[in-house]
Formats: structure tokens, sequence, C-alpha cells
């Protein structure tokens, strides 16, 4: 899951005759969207709007797991039975995912959707499951069991009972695309905020770059750095509003899908990338390798940057990260 640990400095007041930004909130695919436009008037930031959200309801029936009807279920359904052919766009959002898995030595998995989730970060856990009970949750999950063949752009999952999700890249993908229809419809600015993955382009109404401002996750109520984001991507995975105590450690709802173990010792990971599908899964990935080697996979990426709040609440950051301190 995704943690919206930031909000965004804008100019949202009346100008006249000039460009204004426009936004609404609403509730796409289980989670909260800010969708903000720049435009000349309210009637074509609202259908702007409209055509972004438009965009991103097709991305949820593309890749969501609970709708029997979609690409995804049917290849979970077909697991270890046959493989299934999809369309162009499907076939590509896992080979990434895929390439992902492999420049984060498995990090980042979508087969995590086969995890028997034996942790629970709602009160309930009195104490850690079994070592048995752990290794037996992450049986089903590995990316190299995941076969495609681009000559029939069939997708099969070798295991049975084995699943994809894309909840650790699904709501950036859907910011990307929502972005890309709305640059080609000419929307000069705009940010697309999907649930804490956030994609934006253009600056704001009075010329200036959009700003994001990171709350410090010791006191949610206080900022602890502001950064000038231009055609980038930000993305923040956190820990501490979902976890678990045990014996003096601090378990994450983050949970590394190769140990079956949650990761431990980081508050926050916020990534900066050129778009938030990559920066989503980057977030997600560089909490479960862990400070030093999350951030020395990122210093060897470029155009991507990190930021690491670890548990003491210390600042790390990848060698290029410049923050303007609140």
């Amino acid at each position: 899951m995704k943690t919206i640990l930031f909000f965004v400095l804008g100019c949202f007041c009346w100008i006249a005759n000039a460009q204004q930004a426009y936004k609404q909130t609403v509730k796409l695919m289980g989670s909260r969207f800010e969708i903000t436009v720049v435009a000349e008037n309210a009637l074509d930031g609202d259908k702007h709007i409209a055509e972004a959200i438009a965009e991103i309801e097709r991305i949820e029936k593309l890749i969501s797991s609970w709708d029997p009807n979609s690409e995804t279920s049917k290849i979970n359904e077909a697991a270890g039975k046959t493989p299934v052919t999809v369309s162009q766009e499907l076939f590509d959002l896992i080979e990434r995912s895929l390439k992902i898995s492999k420049l984060t030595d498995g990090a980042f998995d979508i087969s995590y959707a086969s995890m028997d989730r034996i942790w629970k970060f709602d009160g309930s856990m009195t104490s850690m499951p079994s070592k048995e009970a752990i290794q037996h949750s992450v049986a089903k999950v590995g990316f190299q069991n995941i076969v495609l063949d681009k000559q029939h752009n069939s997708v099969f999952l070798r295991l049975p009972g084995m699943k994809i999700g894309f909840g650790a890249i699904g709501k950036g993908y859907a910011a990307d695309k929502a972005k890309e229809v709305l640059t080609k419809k000419g929307v000069s600015s705009g940010i697309i905020n999907a649930a804490g993955d956030m994609n934006t382009w253009g600056k704001q109404p009075n010329g200036t770059a959009w700003k994001v401002a990171l709350t410090n996750p010791m006191d949610k109520n206080k900022g602890f750095g502001m950064l000038p984001v231009t055609n980038r991507a930000v993305v923040t995975s956190g820990n501490y509003e979902k976890q678990v105590v045990f014996n003096g450690v601090t378990y994450s709802h983050i949970i590394d899908p190769r140990s079956g173990y949650p990761a431990t010792d980081i508050l926050s990971v916020t990534v900066f990338a050129p778009k938030a599908e990559l920066a989503d899964a980057l977030a997600t990935s560089v909490f479960v390798m862990g400070r030093e080697t999350g951030l020395d996979r990122i210093d060897q990426l470029p155009q991507v940057d990190c930021i690491i709040i670890a548990e003491d609440g210390k600042v790390f950051k990848s060698k290029n990260i410049k923050i303007d301190t609140l």
C-alpha cells in the first residue's frame, strides 16, 4: 500500500483573464485521487478532469484482480493450466514489471498476490507467525514463474494457485496514463495524485514550479522538506500507520515477497522518477531492500532520486537530491 505523505503547495486562486488551476477529488481504484488541471475556464477544467477520470477507470478494468472479467483475473484463473492471450497494453505492463523485479532482485514482484495473508495489521495479532507459516506463505510467489510469450502475446503462471496483482504499481500506471491523455488534449499543466502516487507536468498558473512538501513521519502535522517538481513523478511508501511490534521490533505492512517477513527499520521512502509507475514500484522495493542496498540501486538509475527516513528519524538521500528545508 501507499501512504500519502505529502501535500502540494499550489496556486488555486482566481486570476482574471488567465489560466487557473481546477481540482477535483474522487474515489477511484478504491482510493482517493486528486486531479488538478490548469485551464482557461471551469468548463474546460471540468471536461479535462472527466477525461482523466475516464482513463483511470479504463485502467482499473484492465488490471483489476477483483473483476472476474478482467484480463488479470483470467490470467490468475488459468494459473498452472494454460497461457492466456492478453492485450498489448497489459502484456507490456507485465513485461516492465518483470524487468523491475530483476533490477531489484525480486524485492518488487507482482506475484506477491499469491502470498498468504498471515500478517495482520489491524491490532488483532498477539504473536508472530511461525517460521514454517511464513515460509509457506510465499511458496507460490516468484516472478521467475511468470512466463511471457511475445509471439502470442500470452501470459502463463506456472504454479497452480499462483496470482499476479498490480497493487504496488497500478495506481502509478493510472496516474501516468491520465497525464498522457491530458497532455495529448493540450492541457499544459496539472497534477494527478493517485492516493499518493503523483505525476506532475507544466507549472502553476503563476509560472512557478509545483512544489511538494514532504511530511515528517515522526509528526504528520509538520513538514520536513519542500522540493520543486517539474514534469516528474513522486511516490512515497510509509509504514507508520500500519505496523505491529513484537519483541521490540517494529514490522511494516510492506512485506518482502522473497521471504514473507515484513520490512523493518524504515519509516518512509520517497522516490522521484520520470514516471509514477517506476516511482511506485521502486518506493516499495527500496523499503524491502533496506537503506544501503536501496540507495545504492537508486544511485545507479538515471533521473531517479530517493529520500529515506529511518525509524529513528534520520534522513538518508540519494546523491542528487536537494531539499529546501521548511
